[in-house]
């Protein structure tokens, strides 16, 4: 019956713990940018680009990156799949 409540007890506070979120992790959230023909791009250094998937279609792709003054952007753009054949 102890090792109950101690389990029962433990468990609320893994749970009370996992919904304290680090407030310099909250304030930097980096907001999605749609990439249009217009669209300056200052891109410094490419940090992540999500997968193109062997579909033959546009699908929608993300690149997150540096730009010259050291903010992180993530740009969401579309991009034609990979599973096109040319035959």
């Amino acid at each position: 019956m102890k090792a109950l409540w101690v389990l029962a007890l433990s468990s609320l506070c893994v749970t009370a713990m996992a919904d304290e979120i680090p407030t310099d992790v909250a304030n930097n959230t980096v907001p999605v940018e749609e990439y249009t023909y217009s669209t300056h791009l200052d891109i410094a250094k490419v940090i992540s680009m999500s997968e193109v998937p062997s579909v033959c279609e546009v699908v929608p792709a993300r690149m997150e990156y540096e730009d010259s003054n050291g903010q992180r952007h993530i740009l969401r753009y579309s991009v034609m799949g990979n599973g096109c054949s040319n035959g």
